[in-house]
């Protein structure tokens, strides 16, 4: 067995080496970036380590504090607050703050966070105390300045820089809550009536426009329909003319004419009478006289064709109608103007020299055929020329 002696060596030669690798750690301080290190030298500051190796006297110098430089942010728990009009409201906040000075927050303050809370609640009784509900909910970036302007001061001699304060949440009382939404959606259905009023507005003056230039368009066309069926009667009215007048019809052939235009009165549903005029016998003795054994040269009897007496070449004789041509309405209405004009003056003058004769315009002469009484002959409405006479 070893010696008393010898153990007792060894174990001085133990705590020895024991306590030299205790010092060498003490005196060896690695700091890492954007971190500083407070030492004390017997209890007072010494000196403030950076980034890097340094060296520590072992069992004299002591690590105080290690501060983190990087910016920092501290949410803080929702605080009530009471706005101007007495509505409590919860505020929550956000702080962006970064130490400056890594003695000051060591030795100025013993918590500077904690500081920093109290500071922001206090900061922010007293902006929103100045403030109503409304005002409190559309002034975060007021707000917010005025905190930080607060906040900055107060925590500039405590080595800690306030860079940024935000507004997280405001929370407003549920009965206030339950108001501002009711409160919106009256608002909102309030905007959609009048965008619905505006829209039905603009439709319904949309629509008079349209109906405005429709029945323009109508009357414009109704108007140009008038002013052609016009000229065409007219011309037709015209060219009738012209071929009676052409064809130079005979007593014969009018009550021709007359007789077959009689049955047509009687077509009516309210006729319960039909009187026969004195004129239906003198044509009747008229058409006896014009077809019987005496007829006169040049007409056939019953079981013979018809000859005209008047007859002449269909070609020399027939009425060329022409298509209608639709034209311009003013100018179809100008010309039927002056057609009627120019009718009517030669209507008054043939009145004129007829007049001037001793003839009454209105007495038709005696032609052969006519009724034998000396009457005159009953006229009926002529067919047009381009129909054969029967």
């Amino acid at each position: 067995m070893p010696e008393p002696s010898t153990v007792a060596l060894w174990i001085v030669l133990a705590l020895l080496v024991l306590f030299t690798a205790v010092a060498i750690s003490r005196a060896i301080r690695i700091v890492p970036q954007a971190t500083a290190v407070i030492v004390q030298r017997l209890g007072r500051y010494s000196r403030t380590l950076d980034a890097g190796l340094h060296f520590l006297i072992p069992f004299i110098d002591k690590v105080r504090a290690t501060v983190d430089l990087r910016e920092q942010v501290v949410s803080f728990p929702p605080q009530p607050v009471i706005t101007s009009d007495n509505l409590v409201v919860s505020i929550d906040t956000v702080i962006y703050f970064q130490p400056t000075d890594p003695k000051a927050a060591t030795y100025e303050i013993a918590n500077y966070i904690q500081g920093i809370e109290q500071l922001t609640v206090t900061t922010l009784r007293n902006v929103i105390g100045s403030l109503d509900l409304e005002q409190t909910l559309t002034s975060r970036d007021q707000i917010n300045g005025q905190l930080r302007g607060v906040l900055d001061d107060a925590t500039g001699r405590w080595g800690i820089r306030v860079n940024r304060v935000e507004l997280k949440a405001i929370d407003p009382p549920a009965s206030v809550q339950d108001s501002m939404e009711k409160q919106m959606r009256a608002e909102r259905d309030r905007r959609a009536a009048i965008l619905n009023a505006e829209g039905v507005k603009q439709s319904q003056i949309l629509t008079a426009e349209g109906e405005k230039q429709a029945q323009i368009l109508r009357a414009e066309g109704t108007a140009q329909a008038a002013i052609l069926e016009s000229q065409g009667e007219a011309r037709a009215i015209l060219r009738v003319f012209d071929a009676i007048h052409k064809g130079n019809p005979d007593s014969k052939l009018l009550a021709y004419q007359y007789l077959q235009m009689l049955p047509q009165i009687a077509q009516g549903e309210s006729n319960k009478m039909w009187i026969v005029p004195t004129e239906l016998t003198q044509a009747l003795q008229g058409i006896g006289a014009a077809l019987g054994p005496h007829t006169p040269s040049g007409t056939g009897g019953l079981d013979g064709p018809p000859v005209e007496s008047h007859a002449r070449d269909d070609h020399d004789d027939a009425v060329e109608v022409e298509e209608p041509s639709l034209e311009d309405p003013a100018e179809a209405l100008r010309r039927a103007r002056a057609e009627a004009a120019g009718a009517a003056k030669e209507a008054e003058e043939s009145t004129r020299s007829v007049r001037s004769r001793g003839v009454r315009p209105d007495a038709p002469q005696a032609e052969p055929g006519s009724l034998p009484d000396g009457g005159p002959a009953p006229v009926a409405e002529p067919e047009r020329p381009d129909e054969p006479t029967q």
